[in-house]
């Protein structure tokens, strides 16, 4: 029996068909973890540096929450067909409404509140009346902490309740 002479091409063709594939390499879990935990401390940073830090983002929610609780007594009030009061005590970081809905704001957020001084309940309180028709006495909550400043406007024709950025009253 002859050899038959293999050219060179040939056999490396030949050799690697014979020899064993090699996986591919992939990404492991560690390292789909080192990742994701990246580029959600990244995102982290980037949401604190937009929003004025954890102070700022503690300063919107605590305005929104009084916004809410502002629609909340107007929506009472005409549901009702009674007046509906929203009282805030910036002394003492507090508000209140109707059904006993209280809460508290941080010690370290400004309360500034602008609005009628017939409706004052005891000195330093400041409150909101809103009529059966939806309008109501008008007024102002304003959350300052720093320079930064969140106004919580009530329209006193219509009721509307609004929030907006503010500059802090010295």
């Amino acid at each position: 029996m002859r050899a038959q002479h293999v050219s060179p091409v040939r056999r490396r063709a030949r050799d690697r068909l014979r020899a064993p594939r090699r996986a591919a390499r992939g990404v492991s879990l560690l390292e789909m973890l080192l990742v994701v935990s990246i580029i959600a401390a990244a995102g982290l940073l980037a949401t604190a540096v937009l929003t004025g830090g954890f102070a700022g983002m503690q300063l919107r929610s605590n305005a929104k929450e009084i916004a809410a609780q502002l629609r909340y007594t107007r929506a009472q009030a005409l549901n009702t067909g009674q007046p509906q009061k929203f009282v805030i005590d910036p002394v003492a970081h507090t508000w209140r409404t109707v059904n006993d809905r209280r809460g508290e704001i941080p010690r370290k957020l400004g309360i500034v509140f602008t609005g009628t001084r017939g409706l004052q309940a005891r000195a330093g309180e400041g409150a909101i009346l809103f009529f059966p028709d939806g309008a109501s006495t008008g007024g102002r909550v304003q959350l300052h902490a720093g320079k930064a400043a969140w106004n919580v406007d009530v329209a006193w024709l219509t009721g509307e309740v609004t929030i907006k950025r503010g500059e802090a009253m010295p």
